[in-house]
């Protein structure tokens, strides 16, 4: 069945273009809204184009006194209306059984599918809280870096360590960092996002444990240069020549602001001086290429530029992350290390959690899991439908769905603001990532 995704204030009330129908009109092909609370049915749309004799039996057997159609949205007319005929002696018994098993089947069903929604928004609502203590302890230790600058890099220290922890101890499952700019500093919420991106890459390049942890931690201080610059210069996208010479003195200044912690270790300091090194040699501070630049810089580059694409300070310039995969990998390819960056397209999927695609009966979702190894077009998709609570939000698993697939990703800019609000509520492009063993 075909979900639709429009739904009036009131489920009883007819939506603009609908009609009032009762079950003799059903037919496959048909379009029914029911009027009633989603958990009191057992479809998982309240909205859909009725697939097969089965559905219009089972609607029926509801006993509902009326029901909305769309005929703009129907692929064949409703029946005439006629008036009800009651079943024949055993046969209908037989049948009034048979449509109460299919139907308790249907909702034992349709509770297994909440139950699975329920545990995997239990683990996202865990990793937000996760993000958001993280990212007050972050840029609670930027803000006070110049003061004392050895405590601030034992805050992070700990912040790297317990994401880094986190994510080896569960690689398979649901665990989402969702960079949240719109409730946290901007600084702290770009280097959060930055170490998990970069943790993912180090993970999938198979670096050791320690490494990852001094990997996080640069990650996490990458920018802490930017500190004394003008937030003007920061933002802006067309810097003059004495703009960008500021702009890109955060480098070195970070770098020495770092070396004033004392007993850091040589990656973590590289990825401070040289992540805005390119592998053409086309970058900055040093203009080194290739090899000659440091791999836990080439790792946080990668980060850096991904989180950029997706959260820039101009919010009306955002892409979604398959877009900016796309263009990491299209047209900035010669900026980077080409064997990290294969690695992290791999570790991201071909659709990254916060996509919004459309699928391939026409439904928009938001992509919040990532696909299974050997299936990467089959993530899990929360599926944009109003009439359904977010809370309760319809999330279907590609990967076992059999028939439905994405179609396409979408442009954030190119969807409207209310459905937007359903399948990403913080607004300023949140993204999220599932760390899974490739």
């Amino acid at each position: 069945m075909t979900g639709d995704v429009s739904a009036a204030p009131d489920a009883a009330t007819p939506n603009a273009g609908e009609i009032c129908i009762d079950a003799s009109q059903l037919r496959p092909g048909v379009h029914v809204r029911l009027p009633v609370p989603w958990m009191d049915h057992q479809f998982m749309f309240n909205s859909f184009v009725i697939a097969d004799e089965e559905q219009a039996r089972l609607i029926a057997a509801m006993k509902l006194p009326q029901l909305f159609c769309d005929p703009a949205r129907c692929k064949v007319a409703p029946l005439p209306q006629r008036a009800a005929e009651a079943p024949a002696g055993n046969d209908g018994e037989a049948e009034k059984a048979q449509l109460a098993a299919l139907t308790a089947a249907r909702m034992a069903e349709k509770r297994e599918r909440a139950r699975v929604m329920s545990e995997l928004r239990g683990r996202l609502d865990k990793a937000q809280e996760h993000y958001i203590s993280s990212a007050r302890e972050v840029g609670g230790a930027i803000r006070s870096f110049s003061v004392n600058p050895r405590a601030a890099v034992e805050r992070v220290a700990r912040v790297s360590e317990n994401t880094t922890t986190a994510l080896l101890a569960d690689p398979d499952s649901a665990i989402v960092l969702i960079a949240e700019k719109a409730h946290d500093d901007g600084h702290a919420a770009h280097s959060l996002s930055v170490m998990t991106l970069a943790l993912l890459l180090g993970k999938q390049a198979k670096l050791p444990e320690q490494a990852l942890r001094a990997l996080g931690i640069g990650a996490l201080l990458h920018d802490i240069g930017k500190l004394a610059i003008r937030a003007s210069i920061l933002r802006s996208s067309e810097r003059n020549r004495h703009e960008e010479v500021i702009y890109q003195s955060h480098c070195r200044a970070g770098h020495a602001e770092a070396l004033r912690a004392g007993n850091l270790s040589p990656p973590l300091l590289e990825a401070i001086l040289h992540h805005h090194e390119r592998f053409d040699g086309g970058g900055f501070p040093d203009r080194l290429s290739g090899s000659a630049i440091p791999l836990s810089a080439r790792l946080v580059a990668i980060a850096n530029r991904f989180d950029n694409l997706v959260n820039p300070p101009d919010t009306r310039r955002a892409m979604s992350p398959s877009e900016a995969l796309s263009t990491l990998w299209t047209r900035e390819q010669k900026a980077f290390d080409a064997t990290l960056l294969q690695l992290f397209v791999r570790a991201m999927g071909v659709y990254p959690p916060g996509s919004i695609v459309q699928l391939s009966d026409g439904r928009i979702g938001a992509v919040v899991g990532s696909a299974p190894t050997g299936q990467p077009l089959s993530p899990k998709v929360m599926i944009y439908a109003p009439e359904v609570p977010r809370r309760q939000s319809i999330i279907i698993d590609l990967a076992s769905e059999g028939v439905v697939k994405i179609d396409r990703p979408l442009r954030l800019q190119e969807r409207p603001a209310e459905e937007l609000d359903y399948l990403l509520p913080r607004r300023k492009i949140n993204w999220s990532y599932m760390a899974e063993q490739k």
